[in-house]
C-alpha cells in the first residue's frame, strides 16, 4: 500500500540504517506511542506522556501536534516535572482509555487521557455526517487528568501546537487564567485547566504541585460548543469513565472467543474500530503518513485514505466478530462513493469519499528519524489495479450473506465492476503493491479478477439472474485457466508476475479466497515456497526488492499482513502446527500495548511504517480466526 523507525530516547540510525545504542535518537520507536481515537480522529502519545501525533477535526486533517515527523511540529505533555520515563502503561481493559502510572523523587502520579465520546447531541457541525446518527458521537475534546496517588508531586502541562503540519505556530490569549484560545492557519482550539495557565510565546504552560489524593486536568478542544467542556476534575474524570463505558458497551457485542489470544483479538478489534471514520462509515489504512518503512529512506507514504482492497478484509473481520452494524455502514459508504468514467471504483479515496488525493510533499519537516520525503496525499489514487473490483465484490457477497438479500443500491456496483473486471483483468497493471514500476501481469491481479467473476455469479444467483450468473461463472473460468497456463512457474507455484518466477506473498491470497483449496499442489507449493523462501527469520516480505521493479530504491522490513497471511495460508493447507508456532511468534512482536505497524525489521526488532495499521489487525484477526475454528472442531470430532 503506497508503493510504505526510530529509538526512544536511546538509539539512532547506525551503520546501514540499523539502531545504535551509542547514538541516541529524539524520535521515541514507533511500537512505543499508545493510539487514542474518537472514531473522527485519533492521536499518538508518547510513553513520556506527550501528544506527538493529532490532526483535527478528522483523521486527513492537518496535524496541530506533528512532533512524530518533526521535533518542532507540535505536541502537548501532561505529567511529572522533569521526570520523563513512567513506571507503567496500559489501556483500561476494552477500551481506548490510557492510564500512565509515574514514580517521581517525591511520589506517585496516575495520568489518564482519552479522546472523549459522548451521547449524541444533535448535527455535528464539525464533522458533518453522512451516516444516520448513533446513539454516542465524539465530543471532540482530548481530556487528560492527574491524581497524585502518593506524596507530593509537580505537575506540568506544556501545550505547543503548530497548524498546519508545523508551518503556523500558534497564537494565544487567555480568556481567563484557566482557559488559553490559540489560533493558526484557519483553525481554533481551546486548553482549559483547574492549573492556572501562562503564555509563553507559542505554548501554553503551567504548573501545579498536587498532594496524595488531589487531582487535577486539562481538556483541549476543537468544538464550538464550549459547555461540552468539563468545568472540574471529577467532571473530566466522568467523561473519561463514560468513553470507557462505550467502548467496553461496544465491545460486548463483538464475538470474542474464549481463547488463549482473546487479549490480541480485543485488542484489534478496538483498533479497527478506533481507525473508523464515524461520519461516513469509512476506514483508514493508519493513523499517520510517512512513518518509514525503510530507515532514513523514501519509503514513506500517507496511510489516512480507504482503500477499496481492504474492503475485503474489513467485511471478512467485521462479519466474523458479529460487528454487523460496522460492516453496514462500511458498505453504505461503498455504495456512497463515485466512480470513474469508465464505470470502475479508484483503488482509494478520502473519507469524505473524495476522489483527488494529490499527492505534495512538505521538505520543512526534517521525516521521522531523518525519513524524507514528508508526503501528504497519495498520488497511488489513480493507479490502475485490476485486483480492486475482486476486493469490492467478495465484500458485497460477504455481507449479503448475512442476510440473503441484496441491498438494491448495491446491485448497480456488482455490475459495473464485474464488467470492469472482465474488460481488464487480461491487462498489466501496477499490482497489489502499488509498484511504480512499469506494469506487469501480476498474478494476485488476475487472481482477484477471478474473485469479481465468481462473487458476482454469486449475487447474481442470490438475486435470481441465472443467465447471467452462467456468463460471468464462464468469464471467471477462463481467467483461472489463464493463471494455471501463465502463473505457475516450473517448479509448481504460483509466480509474481507472468514474466518471473519470484515470489511474491500476495499470491497467498490464492487459498484465502478459495481459488485453490487446501489440498491443491500448487497451493500447497506456493505456501511452503513462501514460507521458505521469502522470509527473514520466519517474517514474511512482500517481496525480494532486488528481484521487483517497483520504482524504489532501499530496503523494506517484512510485512506483518504477509506474515499473518502465511498463518493462514499454512492452516488451509493444514499445516497446523506451523501456523499455530508462526501465530504465537507474531503476537510476540506487538507493540507493549499490543499495536501493529506495517512492517517488522527482524535485525533490530523494531516496528516501521505507519501506525497502528489496520490491514495488519485485519489479517491478524482473519489468521487467529481460521486456527481457533479448526480447534473448535476438532475438539468435536
Amino acid at each position: 500500500m503506497g508503493g510504505g523507525w526510530g529509538e526512544g530516547m536511546g538509539g539512532g540510525w547506525g551503520e546501514g540504517g540499523g539502531i545504535s545504542s551509542a547514538a541516541p535518537s529524539p524520535f521515541p520507536a514507533i511500537a512505543d506511542y499508545a493510539f487514542l481515537s474518537n472514531c473522527h480522529t485519533g492521536a499518538l502519545i508518547a510513553s513520556d506522556g506527550s501528544v506527538d501525533w493529532l490532526c483535527v477535526p478528522a483523521f486527513d486533517s492537518a496535524s496541530i501536534f506533528g512532533s512524530l515527523l518533526d521535533r518542532q511540529a507540535g505536541n502537548f505533555r501532561i505529567g511529572p516535572y522533569g521526570v520523563n520515563h513512567p513506571v507503567a502503561r496500559r489501556y483500561e481493559p476494552g477500551t481506548h482509555v490510557l492510564e500512565t502510572t509515574w514514580r517521581t523523587p517525591t511520589g506517585w502520579l496516575l495520568v489518564r487521557d482519552a479522546l472523549t465520546m459522548g451521547p449524541h447531541k444533535g448535527e455535528d457541525t464539525v464533522t458533518p455526517h453522512t451516516r444516520p446518527p448513533a446513539d454516542e458521537d465524539a465530543d471532540h475534546l482530548l481530556v487528560r487528568t492527574v491524581e497524585c496517588l502518593d506524596g507530593r508531586v509537580q505537575v506540568e502541562v506544556v501545550c505547543e501546537p503548530a497548524f498546519d503540519y508545523g508551518r503556523t505556530p500558534a497564537q494565544w490569549h487567555l480568556d481567563d487564567e484557566h482557559c488559553a484560545v490559540g489560533t493558526g492557519a484557519g483553525q481554533t482550539i481551546r486548553l482549559r485547566s483547574d492549573m492556572r495557565l501562562g503564555i509563553e510565546g507559542s505554548r501554553v504552560r503551567g504548573r501545579h504541585v498536587l498532594e496524595r489524593g488531589d487531582r487535577a486536568f486539562c481538556v483541549l478542544s476543537w468544538n464550538d460548543d464550549r459547555t461540552a467542556e468539563p468545568a472540574d476534575a471529577a467532571a473530566a474524570n466522568a467523561l473519561l469513565d463514560s468513553t470507557a463505558g462505550f467502548w467496553r458497551g461496544w465491545l460486548a457485542n463483538a464475538r470474542i472467543p474464549d481463547h488463549r489470544w482473546r487479549d490480541a483479538l480485543q485488542r484489534s478489534a478496538l483498533t479497527i474500530k478506533g481507525l473508523t471514520y464515524i461520519p461516513t462509515g469509512a476506514t483508514v489504512a493508519a493513523l499517520t503518513t510517512s512513518l518509514p518503512e525503510t530507515p532514513g529512506g523514501e519509503r514513506n507514504w500517507d496511510y489516512r485514505y480507504t482503500w477499496m482492497r481492504d474492503a475485503t478484509f474489513t467485511m471478512q473481520a467485521l462479519h466474523w466478530l458479529n460487528l454487523d452494524w460496522e460492516a453496514d455502514e462500511f458498505m453504505q459508504f461503498i455504495a456512497d462513493i463515485p466512480t470513474t468514467e469508465d464505470g470502475s471504483l479508484q483503488i482509494m479515496y478520502g473519507i469524505d469519499g473524495r476522489l483527488d488525493l494529490t499527492e505534495s510533499t512538505r521538505e520543512d519537516l526534517s521525516g521521522y528519524a531523518g525519513a524524507r520525503p514528508v508526503r501528504i496525499g497519495n498520488g497511488a489514487f489513480d493507479q490502475r489495479q485490476n485486483d480492486v473490483f475482486g476486493a469490492v465484490l467478495d465484500s458485497i457477497l460477504l455481507h449479503s450473506r448475512r442476510s440473503q438479500r441484496l441491498p438494491r443500491r448495491l446491485w448497480p456496483i456488482v455490475e459495473s465492476q464485474s464488467q470492469c473486471a472482465a474488460k481488464v483483468w487480461r491487462e498489466p497493471d501496477q499490482g497489489i503493491w502499488e509498484a511504480r514500476g512499469a506494469p506487469q501481469h501480476y498474478v494476485s491481479s488476475k487472481l482477484m479478477g477471478w474473485v469479481a467473476l465468481d462473487r458476482a455469479s454469486q449475487l447474481a444467483d442470490l438475486r435470481g439472474d441465472r443467465e447471467l450468473a452462467l456468463a460471468w461463472r464462464d468469464a471467471a473460468q477462463e481467467i483461472r485457466d489463464d493463471i494455471m497456463a501463465n502463473g505457475v512457474s516450473p517448479a509448481g507455484v504460483l509466480r509474481q508476475h507472468y514474466g518471473t518466477d519470484a515470489l511474491d506473498a500476495s499470491t497467498l491470497l490464492a487459498g484465502t479466497f478459495g481459488f485453490l483449496p487446501g489440498g491443491h499442489e500448487v497451493l500447497r507449493n506456493t505456501v511452503l515456497a513462501i514460507a521458505d523462501g521469502l522470509t527473514d527469520n520466519g517474517f514474511v516480505l512482500r517481496y525480494r526488492t532486488e528481484e521487483t521493479d517497483d520504482g524504489l530504491t532501499g530496503r523494506e522490513g517484512s510485512f506483518l499482513i504477509c506474515s499473518f497471511w502465511l498463518v493462514s495460508g499454512l492452516a488451509i493447507i493444514r499445516e497446523r502446527q506451523r501456523a499455530r508456532d508462526l501465530m504465537e511468534k507474531l503476537l510476540r512482536i506487538a507493540s507493549p500495548l499490543g499495536l501493529f505497524a506495517e512492517e517488522f525489521d527482524v535485525a533490530n526488532g523494531r516496528h516501521l511504517g505507519n501506525f497502528p495499521q489496520a490491514f495488519s489487525h485485519l489479517a491478524l484477526i482473519e489468521a487467529a480466526g481460521r486456527i481457533i475454528l479448526d480447534e473448535r472442531i476438532r475438539e468435536v470430532l
